[in-house]
């Protein structure tokens, strides 16, 4: 008896359970029927009308004019020390000295190198009158810790002063004294 009473009570109550969406149907039926779809149309594209280059025998706006390369003259004052500005950089003249490393030294055939390590990853080897850095720092001594690099730096009235910076093994990049 009391397997039948509680299979009737189940029965109950998942009758009770039973999804009646008719009210949905209906309601959704009703928004499809009093809804009007406005799509806007596409826009009109005007025509272009293609034009024919007719400036080919006129200089490349690409390319500069040998008139705007004006010399650049440097007012120096006499008896003041300048860089030679008329050597060519050399790689490591992009980096400042923050953004180098010394990695070590080695030796080829009594002459010593260093290995620098840029802030980019590369790796560069220099040797005694090597330039480096933004100031015209040029490479005076290497030792089994460190290289000594003069380096020249405006003083605002056309003259340049000296500046001997160390860069250290033991420094990372970023570090110099």
């Amino acid at each position: 008896m009391k397997r039948l009473m509680f299979g009737l009570a189940s029965t109950l109550i998942l009758s009770g359970c039973g999804a009646s969406i008719d009210d949905l149907v209906a309601y959704t039926e009703k928004v499809k029927a009093n809804t009007q779809v406005s799509i806007e149309p596409y826009p009109e594209f005007k025509e272009f009308e293609s034009v024919a280059y007719s400036a080919a025998n006129i200089r490349s706006p690409f390319q500069r004019a040998a008139t705007d390369a004006a010399p650049v003259e440097v007012a120096t004052t006499p008896n003041c020390i300048q860089p030679n500005r008329q050597r060519s950089k050399q790689k490591l003249e992009r980096f400042g000295l923050d953004a180098l490393q010394m990695s070590g030294v080695l030796s080829i055939n009594g002459k010593r190198f260093a290995l620098i390590k840029a802030n980019d990853g590369s790796l560069h080897r220099v040797s005694v009158g090597s330039y480096l850095g933004l100031f015209h720092g040029k490479v005076m001594q290497i030792t089994e810790n460190e290289i000594k690099i003069r380096e020249m730096l405006p003083d605002g009235a056309g003259c340049w002063q000296e500046k001997t910076a160390t860069l250290s093994m033991s420094s990372t990049t970023g570090d110099n004294t």
